[in-house]
């Protein structure tokens, strides 16, 4: 992976300015979130360490640690022990509204934000039975078979799904509900990685993953929608015997 360029505490610290005494910890993610999505930094950017954040932004480094621990449960960066922190994806993948949301969102707006993924999920899969490829069909089967392979692996098995509706998504041919999907997403990460909690699930996505992938390849939208609904009803049934656990 790339560093940060050369001297990364000058131009990190001229691009991010400093905060005020006592910023709340937000205030600081919100910070580094904005120079994250101007553009100019690329996927795999390795950051520069705490100390010099925290330099850079006249804060605590206690305050940049739990800013960057907030910024990696939303999947914006990837914090590897012994390595560093990493800018995950690009300005498009990284939520720019994420922190106006709250670092971490509660039942209600989650419950909220799983109605919206399911509408905008059964249009993609419509959308994409019109218009896909066989390069799309062959990486959903693909996906599949990781998924398959995967069922007692939940982290690969659920990285597998996220690729599934992520190439769905590609393929409606329709960039914007792909960014809208990519947001939505990434703000439901951290819950859905906890709701699939056994093999017993995972199962289940599986086979109802395949039926939308035999829609797509019938070229069937109505089927493919009525599939991915179904998908998406107990997708977020599980996520509300989680929320009935966590309570």
């Amino acid at each position: 992976m790339p560093p940060y360029p050369d001297n990364p505490d000058a131009a990190f610290g001229a691009a991010l300015g400093t905060v005020s005494a006592g910023t709340a910890v937000s205030a600081v993610a919100k910070r580094l979130l904005d120079l994250f999505t101007t553009g100019d930094l690329e996927p795999g950017t390795r950051l520069p360490p705490e100390r010099s954040l925290a330099t850079s932004l006249g804060v605590g480094r206690s305050a940049i640690r739990e800013a960057l621990a907030a910024l990696e449960i939303l999947g914006i960066v990837d914090v590897r022990p012994g390595s560093g922190t990493y800018l995950r994806g690009s300005a498009s993948e990284l939520l720019p509204q994420t922190l106006s949301w709250g670092l971490m969102l509660g039942e209600p707006r989650t419950r909220e934000l799983v109605e919206v993924r399911n509408g905008l999920e059964v249009l993609a899969v419509r959308s994409a039975a019109v218009r896909r490829t066989d390069d799309d069909l062959a990486d959903l089967a693909a996906q599949l078979d990781g998924m398959r392979e995967n069922r007692t692996e939940l982290d690969k098995f659920v990285e597998a799904d996220r690729l599934f509706h992520l190439r769905i998504a590609v393929a409606s041919g329709n960039v914007v509900l792909q960014q809208l999907l990519q947001n939505v997403r990434s703000l439901l990460r951290l819950w859905v990685e906890r709701a699939l909690a056994d093999q017993g699930h995972a199962d289940l996505a599986l086979a109802e993953h395949e039926l939308v992938y035999a829609a797509l390849r019938d070229g069937d939208p109505d089927a493919a929608a009525e599939a991915m609904s179904a998908h998406m009803h107990t997708a977020a049934g599980r996520l509300a015997e989680h929320f009935g656990q966590e309570a």
